[in-house]
C-alpha cells in the first residue's frame, strides 16, 4: 500500500527540520561503533574490575574469547504492579546468554514511581521530572562501557520513556525493550469509575472505595486500562524494539519467559551478525512517526504528546504538536479501550491486539514499512501474533488476521473514527492538547464561565462546598513543569464527571497533565506556555467565558482583545512557591524545575 500523502509530509517536514540535529547524532553513533568490544579497549585494571565478580568461565569467555557481553538495565521493584515480575529476568537472561555462549551482567537499576500511589500527593510532583532521572541512571548504568548490546526491563508511564532517551545516548548498541505484561482482568474500569464517582459524592465510605479499587488492581502486571503504561507497549511494538507480540502477554502465561529468553536471542542475533541496526539507527523519523501513528490510531495517553517528543529529541529528531495534529487529522482511530471504551488491554489482546493494529496501518498506507527493527524481517514482523507449539516452549508467530471483536477493534477500512484520538487546541490561552477518543461528541464543544484554582485541593473544596453546580469551565493553573514538575491531576476526574453526570457542561483547561486515564470530561491540558512561565493562564480571571472548541481546535478566552492585551499577569503565590519547593524530597528537583523546557518540547531538563 502506497504511504499516506500526509504521514510522508509530516515525516518529510521533520526529517528536514532535524536534519541538523541527527546528522550530528548519527555521526556520534558511528563513531562509537566502530570501537573495539571494551574488553580489549580498556586498561587492564578496567577490564579487571568490571569482570570480578563475573564466574571463572564467563570471564574466559567475554576476555579471551571475546564473547559478546550483554548489559541488563532493570527498572524491577515490587511497589509497581507492572514491575514485580521483572525480579527473575536478569537470571533468565544469564542463562539465555550462557547457553549461546555470551555473558550477561546487570549493569544497573533506575528508579521506578507508580504513579498510582502518589496521585494527589506531593510525591507526584516528582513523577514528570523522574523520567529524567531514569535517563540519566541509564547512562549511568551503560557508561562503564564494557557492552556489546542492552536489554531494558520496563513497563511503566515514565519509565520506559526514561529508559528509551538513556538507551539513545549509547545509540550504538543493539537493545531491545522487555515487558511484563498487564495484569489479568478484575473489576472492570467502567466499574471501578462508578464507585469513584460514587466516593466523590460521599455516597460510598473509605471502605467499599478501597474494596472496588482493590478488585480493580489485583495482581502482577500493568494495571489493564489503556493509560500511559500500556500505550508506552503499544508504540514500542510500533517501534520494533520489542520482540513481536510481547506487551500484552501476561506474568503467569506460560510463554512469558520464552518472550524473555527470545529477547536475548534477538539483541545477541543482531551483535553478533553485526547487522546495523544499533538502537539509534532504528530509531529515525520513520521510526517517530510509526509511534505517532499508533499513539493516535489507537486514542493513547495524552502524556505521550510530552513524553515522545523528548524521545525524538535524544535521537536528534525535532517533532512537535504541530506534526500530532496533522498526523491525527488523518489516521483512523481503531480501538475502543478503556477510558476510549469499555473494553481492558487483554480484551484488546483477545481482539488482536498491536499485531492486528500495525497490520491495519501498515495496510492502510499510515505507517512506514520500510524501517529497521530489532528483527531481520522488519516491521511485517509486529503484524503477528506470538503462541507456543505443542511442546509449550518452541515459539511461533501467526498473522493477526481479522479482529476477533469489532467492539474493540476494527479495520482501517471500517474504523471507530476517521481521525485520531488527539487534538490540538489553540487560541489566545495557548496551546493545549486534548484526548477527544474519550469525550461525547456532544461535549466536543463547551463555552461557560469559567472559575479559577491555583491549586487541585481548591478545586475539590469548592466542589465539596457545591459551589460548582452550574455550567462551568475550571482552570487548574501554576501546575507546569516549572511551577511544580507537572503532576498528573487525575484525582480532578471523578468529581468533574459528577457534575457532568448532573447535566452540567463542564471542562478542565489546565497547564497541568491528566493521567493516561482520563476520560470523559473535556480537559485542554498541557496549556503551554505554562502560568509560571507567563502564560496566558495568569491573566485568566474568576468569570471570564472560556470556549473549548473540540471540533474546529480551538481553545479561547472571551474577552475583547484590547483588554485581554492590558490584562496583567497574576503572579505564582507565594504560598505555592514556598509549598511546591519543600519536602518529599522536592528540594532535590530544583534545578530541574528552573530549566524545564516547554511540554510542548517535551518538558526535557536536559537540553
Amino acid at each position: 500500500m502506497k504511504l499516506h500523502l500526509t504521514v510522508e509530509t509530516v515525516t518529510q517536514r521533520i526529517r528536514e527540520r532535524s536534519r541538523v540535529t541527527r546528522t550530528a547524532y548519527l555521526e556520534r553513533l558511528s563513531r562509537a561503533t566502530d570501537r573495539k568490544p571494551g574488553a580489549e579497549r580498556l586498561g587492564c585494571a578496567n577490564v579487571a574490575h568490571a569482570f570480578a565478580a563475573l564466574p571463572a568461565n564467563d570471564k574466559l569467555r567475554v576476555v579471551a574469547e571475546r564473547a559478546p557481553n550483554l548489559g541488563i538495565v532493570t527498572a524491577f521493584n515490587d511497589i509497581l504492579s507492572a514491575h514485580a515480575p521483572l525480579h527473575r529476568y536478569p537470571d533468565i537472561i544469564k542463562q539465555e546468554a550462557n547457553k549461546l555462549g555470551a555473558t550477561a551482567q546487570v549493569a544497573g537499576g533506575v528508579p521506578a514511581m507508580c504513579d498510582g500511589v502518589t496521585q494527589g500527593t506531593p510525591g507526584m510532583e516528582l513523577s514528570l521530572f523522574s523520567r529524567d532521572v531514569i535517563a540519566m541512571a541509564t547512562a549511568v548504568a551503560l557508561s562503564h562501557d564494557v557492552f556489546d548490546c542492552a536489554l531494558m526491563l520496563g513497563v511503566c508511564d515514565k519509565i520506559v520513556p526514561g529508559l528509551l532517551i538513556g538507551a539513545l545516548h549509547f545509540g550504538h548498541l543493539p537493545t531491545v525493550f522487555v515487558p511484563a505484561g498487564p495484569m489479568t482482568s478484575g473489576l472492570s474500569n467502567n466499574e471501578k469509575a462508578k464507585v469513584r464517582e460514587k466516593a466523590a459524592q460521599g455516597l460510598v465510605g473509605r471502605a467499599e472505595l478501597l474494596q472496588a479499587e482493590s478488585q480493580a488492581y489485583h495482581g502482577s502486571g500493568t494495571c489493564t486500562f489503556y493509560g500511559t503504561a500500556n500505550s508506552n507497549q503499544m508504540l514500542l511494538e510500533a517501534m520494533g524494539l520489542h520482540v513481536p507480540g510481547t506487551a500484552f502477554i501476561n506474568p503467569g502465561a506460560a510463554m512469558r519467559e520464552e518472550l524473555t529468553r527470545e529477547a536475548v536471542r534477538t539483541v545477541l542475533g543482531i551483535t553478533k551478525k553485526k547487522r546495523f541496526a544499533p538502537i539509534g539507527a532504528v530509531v529515525d523519523e520513520r521510526c517517530i512517526v510509526n509511534a505517532m501513528v499508533a499513539l493516535l490510531a489507537t486514542g493513547g495517553s495524552t502524556n505521550h504528546l510530552i513524553h515522545w517528543v523528548a524521545v525524538a529529541r535524544a535521537a536528534g529528531i525535532v517533532i512537535d504538536w504541530d506534526d500530532f495534529s496533522a498526523l491525527s487529522d488523518v489516521v483512523p482511530l481503531l480501538t475502543r479501550v478503556y477510558p476510549n471504551g469499555s473494553a481492558d488491554v487483554n480484551q484488546f489482546q483477545a481482539a488482536g491486539g498491536p499485531g492486528f493494529v500495525i497490520q491495519e496501518l501498515l495496510e492502510g498506507g499510515f505507517m512506514h514499512a520500510d524501517v529497521l527493527t530489532v528483527r531481520a524481517g522488519g516491521l511485517r514482523e509486529f503484524t503477528t501474533i506470538p503462541a507456543t507449539q505443542s511442546d509449550g516452549v518452541t515459539l511461533h508467530w501467526a498473522p493477526a488476521g481479522a479482529s476477533k471483536d469489532d467492539s474493540v477493534a476494527r479495520p482501517a477500512s471500517a474504523p471507530f473514527s476517521a481521525h485520531g484520538g488527539l487534538k490540538l487546541l489553540q487560541g489566545n490561552l495557548g496551546r493545549s492538547v486534548i484526548k477527544v477518543s474519550a469525550v461525547p461528541e456532544d461535549r466536543h464543544v463547551v463555552e461557560a464561565p469559567c472559575r479559577v484554582f491555583d491549586s487541585q485541593e481548591a478545586l475539590h473544596q469548592a466542589f465539596n462546598a457545591n459551589e460548582l453546580n452550574r455550567d462551568v469551565v475550571c482552570v487548574v493553573r501554576w501546575q507546569g513543569p516549572k511551577a511544580n514538575g507537572m503532576p498528573e491531576l487525575h484525582k480532578l476526574t471523578p468529581p468533574l464527571a459528577v457534575l457532568q453526570g448532573k447535566g452540567f457542561k463542564v471542562a478542565l483547561v489546565t497547564d497541568g497533565r491528566m493521567s493516561g486515564a482520563s476520560g470523559k470530561v473535556p480537559a485542554a491540558i498541557h496549556v503551554s506556555p505554562e502560568a509560571a512561565a507567563g502564560g496566558p493562564l495568569a491573566k485568566v480571571r474568576d468569570g471570564d467565558v472560556i470556549r473549548l472548541d473540540a471540533t474546529s481546535g480551538t481553545l479561547q478566552v472571551l474577552v475583547s482583545a484590547a483588554e485581554w492585551e492590558a490584562r496583567p499577569l497574576a503572579p505564582m503565590p507565594e504560598s505555592l512557591c514556598s509549598a511546591n519547593a519543600i519536602g518529599m524530597g522536592r528540594e532535590l528537583f530544583a534545578a530541574m524545575r528552573r530549566n524545564a523546557l516547554t511540554a510542548e518540547a517535551g518538558a526535557c531538563s536536559w537540553l
